[in-house]
């Protein structure tokens, strides 16, 4: 037998084999998940319920929410990275009264505003988060600024607010972060602690100030996906009302509240933070999907409605994966968010019903 003649034949079944297990390979993603750039934001997740919230409020922050989305979205859409993305989104809300972030932060024990934030890029994991601020405008910019332009990962305090300033980010007196609503709230909460409130009494609360009862949640969130393929994820929040002891949550804990892998995806977390630390969620959701083969949703899901749950840990997530895969699960009551993918218009949701 003349082998040589073979060799072209055997050849081409081998390219051919190798091409069709190509092919599988990239179907294997639904073409309708893949998109170019995508984004996903969130405005704090508790109990948000239709009868709590007057239309006029809901009009607000569906608004606003809106319009972080799309300040997110034209970066990507110019080209800009995933990290200028989420930073654009962040700020609008940052700058909003409406969430506990920046402008709208709640208050501490001590009647202060004391701030934290996180930000990480999927392309090499590099990361950069503050706790504590009391004086920087926009967390997430410090942030940003100690994962490019330190040799540190986590600033706090009085250091965090240094940094920033040599970095020449915006510093406002801590008045700035003053709103009537969130001191009322501190207010509310600390009569609580004086008083022995009966059943009638607390829900009344409730239904007057639907944030009472979730002073323990508020954050504020981005992912996104840019045309490089790189993903990151950015988290920022005013914390607990009424915390102690210099007392910090799960936002700027990387693997917790913020998290970003290109090879896996990108989350930002809101709720009860203690349980997010805990859980590790964000990590959660990675190791899920880079061991045990499971999408984004299945990740997701099994962190947030299962393994959450079972420690009595409330709040959501949203997240992203390098097709463009969007994920926002949640175990409250509702969650703000929204998402907004290449060619399309922006969607945001507020209740649970929403999809």
């Amino acid at each position: 037998m003349n082998y040589k003649r073979l060799i072209p034949t055997v050849l081409s079944i081998l390219l051919f084999s190798c091409s069709q297990q190509q092919e599988t390979k990239i179907s294997d993603q639904p073409e309708s998940a893949q998109t170019e750039f995508a984004l996903a934001i969130h405005g704090g997740a508790g109990t948000i319920k239709r009868e709590n919230m007057s239309p006029e409020r809901e009009a607000e922050y569906r608004a606003k929410l809106e319009e972080a989305l799309n300040a997110g979205y034209v970066v990507l859409e110019d080209g800009g990275s995933s990290l200028d993305a989420v930073i654009a989104a962040v700020n609008v809300m940052e700058d909003s009264p409406l969430f506990n972030a920046g402008k709208g932060a709640v208050f501490t024990n001590e009647g202060k505003n004391e701030m934290d934030a996180a930000i990480m890029y999927g392309a090499d994991r590099n990361a950069g988060a503050v706790a504590s601020l009391t004086t920087v405008k926009n967390p997430i910019n410090a942030a940003r600024a100690v994962m490019e332009n330190s040799p540190h990962v986590f600033l706090t305090g009085r250091g965090a607010e240094l940094f920033a300033a040599e970095q020449g980010l915006e510093i406002v007196d801590p008045t700035y972060f003053y709103t009537e609503n969130r001191y009322n709230q501190l207010q509310k909460i600390i009569e609580t602690e004086k008083t022995q409130l009966d059943h009638s009494a607390l829900l009344e609360l409730e239904l007057q100030d639907p944030f009472f009862k979730d002073r323990k949640f508020g954050t504020v969130g981005a992912v996104a996906l840019d045309k490089d393929g790189n993903i990151a994820a950015a988290t920022s929040t005013g914390g607990m009302t009424n915390k102690r002891y210099g007392r910090v949550g799960d936002v700027p804990i990387i693997g917790a509240g913020t998290y970003a892998d290109n090879e896996t995806c990108a989350v930002s977390a809101t709720g009860h933070g203690e349980f997010f630390i805990r859980t590790v969620v964000g990590h959660e959701i990675a190791s899920l999907m880079r061991y045990g083969q499971k999408t984004l949703a299945e990740a997701a899901d099994e962190v947030v409605m299962d393994q959450l749950v079972k420690i009595e840990g409330s709040g959501g997530v949203i997240s992203i994966d390098k097709y463009g895969n969007i994920a926002m699960p949640f175990n409250s009551e509702g969650m703000y968010r929204g998402y907004r993918k290449a060619g399309e218009k922006a969607e945001v949701m507020i209740y649970k019903d929403e999809k």
